[in-house]
């Protein structure tokens, strides 16, 4: 059985303070669920991580990172290793979120050496891909899905999807209020199985968690979530507030 994630990507929110506070609600909202085969994940701002995990520690919450720099050291101002993020306990990081490609100009050959950096440092990658409004709109969609996936991803051999996660977001859905109908997010779910399927096998693409990010709120998630090929979901907005992010975390 797949494991099922809710994960909360927080961006550039929440100071120190806030960041406590949150985990402090997010964990009283969480305490006695049965969270079996479920992991929650949040991502707070790399300032913040040794504090998120020192309160995170014996919970329900996983701290990880938003980002991080594929060499090992050096001169890379402002940048940050995956020692460093070892260092203070954060275990797996989101890699190619929309925001890095699109504002930071992050490519797929870039992003396919952070992957192996983090694979190099046995950490885990939840890699994020998706398409743009006219991807969708010019039907080519499902090619860019692909070409990312294979760009980013393809050059590992099977055993190393143990430390995958894959995090599908279109990118015309996020932070629009615009989100994809549990449909489209099944249907493109699939189609990411089924490539992974023809280039590995089936054990590898039934075994991976595919997350859904794009506008997940508590009105939508349980129906996205009910989906067969849909393992969980990449929040954003709604992981900043405690209420609505346990109300997402029931619903799967």
């Amino acid at each position: 059985m797949r494991t099922k994630i809710v994960a909360g990507n927080w961006k550039m929110n929440n100071d120190k303070q806030e960041t406590k506070v949150l985990i402090e609600q997010l964990q009283d909202s969480i305490e006695n669920l049965s969270l079996e085969n479920t992991r929650v994940l949040v991502a707070p701002t790399f300032v913040n991580l040794s504090s998120a995990v020192a309160l995170a520690n014996n919970s329900k919450i996983e701290v990880v990172a938003q980002n991080m720099h594929q060499a090992a050291n050096g001169a890379f101002t402002g940048e940050i290793s995956a020692a460093m993020l070892k260092s203070v306990g954060v275990h797996s990081v989101i890699l190619g979120h929309s925001e890095r490609r699109t504002f930071f100009g992050e490519t797929d050959a870039l992003l396919a050496e952070k992957v192996d950096t983090t694979l190099a440092n046995n950490m885990e990658a939840i890699f994020c891909f998706g398409e743009l409004l006219e991807d969708r709109k010019s039907g080519n969609h499902f090619n860019v899905v692909e070409s990312q996936l294979k760009n980013g991803l393809f050059h590992l051999e099977a055993a190393a999807w143990k430390q995958i996660v894959l995090a599908y977001e279109p990118v015309w859905a996020i932070g629009t209020g615009e989100t994809a109908s549990p449909e489209q997010a099944q249907e493109m779910h699939a189609f990411i199985r089924k490539i992974i399927k023809d280039h590995y096998n089936q054990e590898v693409a039934d075994a991976v968690s595919i997350l859904y990010g794009g506008s997940v709120k508590p009105s939508n998630a349980e129906e996205i979530f009910s989906k067969a090929d849909v393992d969980g979901g990449l929040i954003g907005g709604a992981a900043l507030n405690a209420t609505d992010f346990s109300a997402i975390i029931k619903a799967i």
